[in-house]
Parts: C-alpha cells; sequence; structure tokens
C-alpha cells in the first residue's frame, strides 16, 4: 500500500532517510519534466532536479509546518530554474534534439508512436513553442508553463509562486497573447 505524502514528509522530518529516498522517487520525474519545459534543455533540468532535493533536505525542519507539500517542492524548482533562466539570461539552449535527453525519458516518448510527417509537424511546432517562449519573462514562461504544460489550476499556482491568483491571471493572460502574437508570426512563415 502506497504511503500518502503527509505521513512521508512526517516520517522524513523525524530522521527517516527512507522516507525522503521515496519522496524523491515520486517527484523527480514531476520536477524534471517541470524544468524541462521551463529550460530547454536536460542539463539544467537534472541541475534543478537534484538542487530542488538538497533544498529540501536541507530545509526538513520548515517542513513541519508546510500543508501542501508538492506546492512547497515546486515552488523551490520554479524559483531555481527561474533563477538559472535570469543567470542564462533568457537565452538558455533550445533542444529538440531527443537523442540528448535521459534514456528513461526517450523510452516514454517512444511508446507515443506517430506517423513521420506527424512526427516532423509536432517537432516544428514544438520548436517554435519553445522559442516562443524563451522570449517571455521568467514569471509568465513558468505560469503558462504551470497551467498550459502541467496542468496545474490558477489557485495551485498562486500557492505554488507565493502571489495572488490575480497576479497568475494576468500573467497567464500576458503570455498566452504574447504566444499567439509570436506564434501566428512565426507559423505563417513556415507556410
Amino acid at each position: 500500500m502506497p504511503k500518502s505524502i503527509p505521513s512521508l514528509v512526517e516520517r522524513f522530518t523525524s530522521g527517516d532517510e527512507s522516507a525522503f529516498a521515496e519522496l524523491v522517487t515520486r517527484f523527480q520525474k514531476k520536477i524534471y519534466y517541470l524544468a524541462f519545459q521551463m529550460l530547454g534543455n536536460h542539463l539544467d533540468a537534472d541541475e534543478v532536479v537534484q538542487e530542488t532535493f538538497v533544498r529540501v533536505y536541507r530545509r526538513r525542519q520548515e517542513l513541519r509546518n508546510v500543508s501542501n507539500f508538492t506546492a512547497f517542492l515546486i515552488r523551490i524548482a520554479t524559483n531555481y530554474a527561474i533563477d538559472l533562466l535570469r543567470r542564462h539570461k533568457g537565452h538558455s539552449p533550445i533542444t529538440d534534439d531527443q537523442s540528448s535527453l535521459p534514456g528513461e525519458i526517450q523510452i516514454e516518448l517512444s511508446q507515443r508512436v506517430r506517423t513521420p510527417s506527424d512526427q516532423f509537424e509536432d517537432k516544428v511546432l514544438m520548436l517554435e513553442i519553445r522559442r516562443a517562449l524563451e522570449m517571455l519573462p521568467p514569471r509568465q514562461k513558468i505560469t503558462a508553463v504551470l497551467h498550459d504544460v502541467e496542468g496545474y489550476s490558477k489557485a495551485e499556482i498562486a500557492e505554488i509562486l507565493d502571489c495572488p491568483e490575480a497576479t497568475v491571471r494576468s500573467n497567464l493572460h500576458i503570455a498566452r497573447t504574447k504566444l499567439k502574437k509570436v506564434l501566428k508570426k512565426r507559423l505563417a512563415k513556415r507556410k
């Protein structure tokens, strides 16, 4: 029977290292996918995963007062990803070569078999979306990724980013407007 997240967090804060290992196992893919969507390359995504769990481990005593571990964890990951974006000055490399992804991710992606023309169209579209996302400021980018890619609600994003829900709605609206404008121009050029 799988253990609940709150019970794992409680065990971890009490010193149970195996509970921490289980939390890492449960959340590392989610953090990796989020970071990869934000940063566009697997090295930075791996760094975000590693640094997120290092920070959680160091701050384990604070977890006693955390009501939503998932939001706490994703807040740490997104803040670190934003720091990396700023460090790269918005020019992180865009990866459209999925062979550079870790083997586990490649296996999951390969299970979605598509026709060659579908694959080409998807690849072109994803590259254009990534390029358009790179043009957004970090907060707008993370808001769009969390909502439109990861499927979080506006309320959940507000908790993750520690900001009012109105700010999330505003950032999401601005991000979508900018993305629509950029993608419309770029995709029109391709036709």
